[in-house]
C-alpha cells in the first residue's frame, strides 16, 4: 500500500494547547503514528502536510466540539477558558469548510476523554510520551478504522 492511498484519520483535542493525533491504516487496522500537543496553527499545518503526502480523499478528522459541552464547574477563569475553547472548536470547523475537508464534529461525551497515561499507552500500545490534550485527541481516532 503506498503511503499516499492510506487512510489516515487525524484527532483534534481543541485548545491553548491543541491534542494532534494521527493514525493511519495499516492495513490491518489503524496504527498510532503521532500523539502530541501543539499551537492551533501548528495543528493546521500539520493537517496540511498529510494533505499534500495522502490527499484530502484519504484524511478524516475527528475535532472535538467543546461547543456541545453543557457542563462546567469552576470559577470564572473557568469559564473564560472554556469560551476560548469553543471558540477554537468553530475556528476548527470554519477551516475544514474552507479547505473542503472531511470531518467530523464530535460530542465531548462521545469520546474517551482524561485517560491517564497508564491506561492509554495499555488500551493504545502508545508508548512515548503524552499529555492530557495529546492522549484526548488520540481517543478520537484510536479504533476507528472499522467505521471509516
Amino acid at each position: 500500500m503506498k503511503a499516499n492511498d492510506r487512510k489516515v484519520l487525524i484527532g483534534i483535542d481543541t485548545g491553548v494547547n491543541t491534542g494532534f493525533a494521527v493514525a493511519v491504516d495499516s492495513g490491518n487496522g489503524g496504527e498510532l503514528r503521532k500523539v502530541e500537543s501543539l499551537s492551533i496553527t501548528q495543528a493546521m499545518s500539520g493537517v496540511t502536510e498529510l494533505i499534500n503526502l495522502h490527499g484530502k480523499e484519504n484524511l478524516k478528522l475527528f475535532i472535538e466540539d467543546a461547543r456541545l459541552r453543557t457542563w462546567f464547574t469552576g470559577g470564572r477563569e473557568k469559564a473564560q477558558g472554556v469560551g476560548s475553547v469553543k471558540r477554537d472548536a468553530q475556528i476548527w470547523e470554519d477551516w475544514c469548510k474552507e479547505q473542503e475537508l472531511n470531518y467530523l464534529m464530535v460530542h465531548p461525551k462521545a469520546n474517551a476523554t482524561k485517560t491517564k497515561a497508564i491506561s492509554f499507552k495499555k488500551i493504545t500500545g502508545w508508548a512515548g510520551r503524552t499529555n492530557e490534550h495529546a492522549r484526548d485527541a488520540a481517543m478520537l481516532v484510536f479504533g476507528r478504522f472499522a467505521r471509516f
